[in-house]
């Protein structure tokens, strides 16, 4: 499972790259740039609760400018990584209690939660990739899956 997490993280990571490339070829468009700062800061929160860290206190939607992305991807894919890899089989059905950025508790299994941050991250940049169509971007790049597989 370690193995096919880390998969997935790397994709992450590939497709956050394409779509931020669209978002500056597009100028920097607000919406998408709103929506990528939201998902960034939204991975770096779920992997402190990973790692059993305090709650920050950060903003889930901060006013992030898009040129700022490109290392914030690769510091949470580093950051990601470094955890996958520290895990055991075992670890993957732990259970993680966490608190939200309101104070309510709540708790879920590891693998969950990064199935979690990988499908919200997809669901961001597909709103992301058409609030740039509607812009004018004349075509968005294939981040599909199985496109990053072949």
């Amino acid at each position: 499972m370690k193995d096919y997490f880390i998969r997935l993280f790397n994709y992450d990571r590939y497709a956050n790259l394409l779509i931020l490339e669209t978002i500056n070829k597009a100028g920097g468009a607000n919406k998408p740039v709103q929506l990528m700062a939201h998902t960034l800061a939204a991975q770096q929160i779920w992997l402190g609760r990973c790692k059993g860290l305090a709650a920050p206190g950060g903003v889930l939607w901060p006013d992030w400018p898009a040129d700022t992305f490109a290392d914030i991807i690769d510091h949470n894919h580093k950051g990601w990584i470094e955890y996958l890899s520290s895990l055991t089989s075992v670890d993957f059905d732990n259970a993680i209690s966490y608190k939200t950025l309101k104070g309510d508790g709540f708790e879920n299994k590891l693998c969950d939660i990064l199935a979690h941050v990988i499908n919200h991250g997809t669901h961001h940049r597909a709103q992301a990739g058409q609030h740039l169509l509607a812009g004018g971007a004349d075509k968005l790049p294939v981040t599909d899956y199985i496109f990053y597989l072949r």
